[in-house]
């Protein structure tokens, strides 16, 4: 990554608090920080070391690195502590710190390099391997905006990587901050899983104000390009449904088979986050539908609305076919054209051509009535 220097008299505007580093030792680093996408040396955003009952306490990369080093040492059976590592992918030096200091499994690596983000859990002997989806933390109800968090959990470590600020992660810090610290590393992943089933609710709730503006506006008959916002609202109900919707058969398997340093109680946690997030998709599911009935409505209007405007074309070239024939008719440069040397022939044929007329729109009015 390039490096940028701080300009002389120049003031330095203070970071926001938003899934980037939130202890630099001066303003320099802050902003350092900041341009560097977020992250330390090692591309570690934000590191917490966690225990039940104890304030947390953030840590940096080096930190962390020493801690993984003797961590045989800093856990006691009255408070078992673990760590909380999080850091920004598109950092260059972000995977080689993990490959270096967490012993992370290979199969965290492996679904890095997997293009397949749907939302999962699995069990790689003793280590869990999850991958989550959540919404952009400048969210802007497009589909585009959905991000992956990839995320490892052992007793004693939790590790998790995003190349774009995710709003979970941003609730989740802000949450230990305030001093809720979870009790273990799977309550940790619970407690995630939950932050974003609410952010999914707030993203329901967003899209269903959305509709209902539609609705009013299509109840009203002010159309004005409805049809494409809702084409866009349920793209993006799709897509969420399709990449955050837990898998159900790796789940199933973790459940039925965690492993031995998971507790009752963390396997609990981790089925009621899950189910939450089924109940999220069963209004998402609703509000799919909802759309499409919206969107045959308008559908149907505009077919009507089409119509007649056809059927105005149609009845005006109607009404026109007999002054277009007779113009022809008489039009012609030749001999014989009837009417020629009567004074009174010109209101003969506009009589003639009034009653073609009025019978052209009868007969066109009867049908359209008929219809």
């Amino acid at each position: 990554m390039s490096q940028h220097r701080h300009r002389p008299g120049r003031t330095s505007k203070p970071v926001p608090p938003v899934d980037r580093p939130s202890h630099p030792s001066s303003t320099l680093a802050s902003v350092s920080a900041s341009l560097n996408y977020g992250g330390d040396a090692a591309g570690l955003i934000c590191g917490y070391l966690l225990a039940d009952g104890v304030q947390p306490q953030e840590v940096d990369s080096a930190q962390a690195a020493q801690w993984l080093l003797e961590r045989h040492r800093s856990e006691t059976a009255e408070h078992p502590t673990f760590l909380w590592l999080h850091f920004n992918l598109s950092h260059a030096q972000a995977v080689r710190w993990m490959e270096r200091h967490a012993e992370l499994p290979e199969a965290f690596f492996d679904a890095l390099k997997d293009r397949s983000v749907s939302t999962r859990i699995e069990r790689d002997d003793d280590t869990l391997i999850a991958v989550l989806n959540d919404a952009h933390f400048d969210f802007a109800f497009e589909p585009s905006d959905i991000a992956t968090l990839w995320t490892s959990v052992a007793p004693h470590l939790m590790v998790t990587g995003r190349t774009r600020p995710l709003r979970s992660v941003d609730a989740l810090r802000t949450a230990l901050r305030a001093g809720n610290a979870p009790s273990s590393s799977v309550a940790l992943l619970a407690e995630l899983m939950r932050t974003q089933a609410s952010g999914l609710v707030d993203i329901v709730r967003g899209v269903t104000q959305r509709i209902d503006d539609v609705e009013d506006a299509l109840l009203a008959g002010r159309l004005d390009h409805k049809r494409a916002r809702l084409g866009v609202l349920r793209r993006l109900l799709v897509r969420l449904q399709r990449l955050m919707a837990p898998e159900p058969a790796a789940l199933f398997r973790l459940l039925q088979h965690p492993p031995a340093w998971m507790g009752a109680y963390d396997a609990q946690e981790l089925r009621d986050s899950t189910e939450e997030f089924s109940v999220v998709l069963r209004d998402m599911l609703g509000l799919q539908e909802r759309i499409k009935l919206l969107q045959e409505e308008i559908a149907a209007s505009v077919q009507e609305a089409n119509s007649r405007s056809l059927f105005v074309l149609t009845v005006v070239t109607v009404l026109a076919l007999p002054i277009n024939i007779l113009a022809g008719l008489f039009g012609m440069n030749v001999g014989g054209v009837p009417l020629a040397d009567n004074g009174q022939g010109f209101w003969i044929i506009v009589a003639v051509v009034a009653a073609f007329t009025a019978v052209a729109g009868w007969l066109a009015l009867r049908d359209n009535r008929d219809r």
